[in-house]
């Protein structure tokens, strides 16, 4: 039982945030996904051909029985992707609707391989992204860093070609390696050249683990791979000695709630380990995953950590520093754009004339 003073949603619509982990090619537009169908040409491959039928076939991602099924949603926006001019459109529109919502410093990852279908070569494809990227941060003022994933189970040539290209986009845009898909039986160390060559090269590295496997997935992700930073992580606590190891190394988990509920990782909200990780002081940050299927932002997602997994404000105001502190960002910008935000969360926090408290 909650028993502190509730921020209103639109109090944290004000605060100043960073978010880590969202995937480009789940965080379209409704009406973007739409319109690009029926430009290209492509509305059988939607459920629906209204908005208003795309929005309701939607809510059954609610019921997916699992990661794997989860995934299986991206089979109406991937095919859609196939162009530069869908995929500067849309990396743009996702930027743009960050910053609407405050969200100073943006991290968007995706997987190039997947945008080659129509005969894109994979520069190509990055260019497009980060073209939308750049006009977007001209245009609203956040800042962006762009992650590319290899896929679980594709072959690991396909992530060592993946990890080639965003080493050469190092100072280009690119600030980070990743490796996402289905986990079960897709272990991290399959992947394992394609980490050394991205960390070889000095290239941050994040992996997707603990989400749909136990802490196993982690153990690989840390010390086969080399990971900075745990996409999701939700088994952690499983495992102890390993919780104890990310508590002194302040190795950042990526935490996505209502995608981890989507996923089934975790039965609901009031038994995610949210709350224990941020208790027992783990480096945890708060991030949408995917905005269109979860049909969320930033905002819902830090307004669900706070009402339904039960942080308090100052918890909540930790969480939020956190994805500023461990952004992939060189160490002076970080300390720059830290000490801007906390002086603008001290003053929203501290207003008595914010609309910061629900009753």
């Amino acid at each position: 039982m909650q028993t502190f003073a509730l921020l209103s949603k639109t109090a944290l619509q004000a605060w100043p945030k960073a978010e880590l982990h969202c995937h480009l090619d789940g965080s379209l537009r409704l009406e973007t996904l739409l319109d690009l169908a029926r430009q290209q040409g492509k509305t059988a491959l939607l459920p629906a051909d209204s908005l208003e039928g795309l929005a309701e076939i939607l809510q059954q991602v609610d019921t997916s029985a699992s990661l794997e099924a989860y995934l299986q949603w991206f089979r109406y926006t991937v095919p859609l992707m196939q162009t530069r001019e869908a995929l500067r459109r849309i990396a743009y529109e996702l930027a743009e609707d960050a910053a609407r919502e405050n969200v100073c410093y943006l991290e968007v990852r995706y997987a190039p391989v997947l945008h080659t279908e129509e005969g894109l070569t994979l520069e190509q494809v990055n260019e497009a992204v980060l073209d939308g990227l750049r006009a977007a941060e001209r245009d609203f003022g956040l800042r962006i860093g762009l992650i590319l994933c290899g896929l679980r189970h594709l072959p690991e040539t396909f992530s060592l070609r993946t990890a080639e290209l965003a080493v050469a986009y190092r100072k280009r845009g690119v600030v980070a390696f990743d490796l996402a898909g289905g986990e079960a039986g897709h272990p991290p160390k399959h992947h394992l050249h394609a980490f050394y060559y991205a960390r070889n090269h000095l290239l941050n590295l994040t992996v997707h683990a603990g989400e749909s496997w136990g802490p196993d997935s982690i153990h690989q992700a840390l010390f086969y791979c080399g990971a900075h930073r745990i996409g999701h992580g939700v088994t952690l606590y499983q495992d102890p000695d390993l919780l104890q190891y990310v508590l002194d190394h302040q190795i950042p988990l990526e935490i996505c709630p209502t995608s981890n509920v989507q996923t089934k990782a975790v039965a609901d909200y009031a038994t995610h380990p949210l709350r224990y990780y941020v208790e027992h002081s783990l480096a945890v940050t708060i991030n949408t995953d995917n905005r269109l299927f979860s049909r969320t932002t930033m905002t819902e997602e830090l307004w669900r950590a706070h009402t339904a997994c039960g942080l308090s404000v100052q918890q909540l105001r930790e969480v939020v520093l956190n994805g500023f502190r461990h952004a992939f960002l060189h160490w002076d910008e970080k300390q720059d754009l830290l000490r801007n935000v906390e002086a603008s969360l001290k003053q929203l926090t501290a207003d008595p004339t914010q609309p910061s408290l629900t009753h």
